[in-house]
């Protein structure tokens, strides 16, 4: 499944669809030119346990590292996401 972004000038969203309808999402808002604050990660009921949540967390990481921006996890999923995985911790 391909994850999709979108963003505008202050927010941005990582998601990924399925038969046109959006079964993941992860949200994000633009803080400065420097950092971005991951405030929601969701995953609808019917795909839980398939592990779309933690792919769009590690997705925004490299989306992160590839712009030179730092990450301020606010979502308690994608912040204990980041915590359980070292290699994820240099952008914070």
């Amino acid at each position: 499944m391909e994850i999709q972004h979108e963003s505008t000038d202050t927010k941005g969203t990582f998601f990924i669809e399925k038969d046109g309808k959006r079964i993941a999402e992860m949200t994000y808002s633009k803080a400065g030119t420097d950092k971005i604050i991951i405030d929601h990660t969701e995953a609808d009921e019917a795909y839980r346990g398939e592990g779309l949540a933690k792919k769009l967390v590690f997705h925004g990481v490299e989306f992160a590292r590839e712009n030179e921006l730092k990450v301020l996890p606010l979502c308690p999923y994608a912040k204990s996401v980041i915590q359980r995985n070292e290699e994820l911790q240099d952008v914070l």
